[in-house]
């Protein structure tokens, strides 16, 4: 029995995530589960390219993404079922702050999106196939593809 599933969507990729978001849901609901949403922001802080950014920037960019991460659950799953969700936004690189955030919330299952390679896949490798590989729980990859392809 899942006792909570973590979704992770990736808030720059517009409504792309939705799919991934109604899933994670859907699975959330078949037990009774928590559900948790998370996003993560790269971090600048600490780097040479942080320099360039005013004080400040981070705790800016953390709360727009908030705000976008609930306006997504908002517009996905409804006022009422976003009301119930957890909200995570992390920041650091894209699949370690996942499955920390899984392990911080003692999360039984993972739910990413795994959308259609391109070239800086291929570069970077993808986030979801590092997910897999790594995690501890089981991992639910909703395949999206991108418009157009």
């Amino acid at each position: 029995m899942i006792k909570s599933v973590l979704c992770a969507v990736d808030i720059s990729n517009d409504d792309l995530d939705s799919g991934v978001l109604e899933r994670a849901a859907v699975l959330a609901d078949l037990d009774g589960a928590q559900l948790d949403v998370v996003t993560v922001l790269p971090d600048y802080g600490e780097s040479f390219v942080g320099s360039f950014f005013e004080p400040g920037h981070h705790e800016q960019a953390v709360a727009k993404a908030q705000e976008a991460l609930e306006a997504l659950g908002k517009s996905v799953l409804g006022e009422e079922r976003n009301a119930k969700i957890r909200h995570v936004v992390a920041t650091g690189t894209a699949y370690q702050e996942i499955l920390h955030t899984a392990k911080e919330a003692g999360s039984d299952l993972i739910v990413i999106g795994a959308h259609r390679p391109d070239l800086k896949d291929y570069l970077l490798g993808p986030n979801a196939a590092r997910v897999v590989r790594h995690s501890d729980v089981s991992v639910y990859v909703v395949r999206s593809v991108t418009a157009g392809a």
